[in-house]
């Protein structure tokens, strides 16, 4: 299958620190649209939408859970997208039952997991790193996630099953 235009053979990584940084889920957002944009898959589509909401989810639960955001990595590669966010918290996250009608929030997991092949989380000297990855096959389609697509944790020090 060819490589999708704008992805290096080697892939390629952007960073984006986040410490003490206002408004970082918006700051994140922007900057994750001009990573898609300059690696061609930023279209006005489902499927970028579906990148964002990931980004905006992960970034929202460091803020909530973590103490805020370190730092965001989005990763392209011929293997496909890694959106990964890290954080001060040591605790790997734990997600609600979902339906939890006694409290409000707690689906940001479950969107992620949906949305996403694969999500987890890894522990990390002074931290931990959230991440989730869309497959190139997927990126290459342009497809969103449909009710066959279902994320599941994976990893070294990973988060529970969803």
């Amino acid at each position: 299958m060819p490589q999708r235009a704008g992805v290096p053979k080697a892939g390629q990584r952007r960073r984006l620190a986040l410490l003490a940084v206002p408004g970082p889920v918006g700051r994140g957002r922007h900057f994750a649209r001009q990573a898609l944009e300059d690696w061609g898959w930023a279209d006005a589509d489902t499927l970028t939408d579906d990148i964002l909401l990931i980004v905006s989810e992960l970034l929202a639960n460091a803020c909530i859970h973590g103490g805020g955001p370190r730092e965001l990595v989005l990763t392209a590669s011929p293997e496909g997208l890694r959106v990964e966010v890290l954080d001060h918290e040591a605790t790997l996250p734990s997600p609600r039952p979902p339906h939890l009608t006694t409290a409000p929030g707690g689906h940001g997991l479950h969107i992620v997991a949906r949305l996403s092949e694969r999500w987890g989380a890894d522990l990390h000297p002074g931290g931990k790193s959230v991440w989730a990855e869309l497959g190139a096959a997927r990126l290459r389609s342009r497809e969103p996630a449909g009710p066959g697509v279902t994320g599941s944790p994976a990893g070294r020090g990973s988060a529970p099953a969803v």
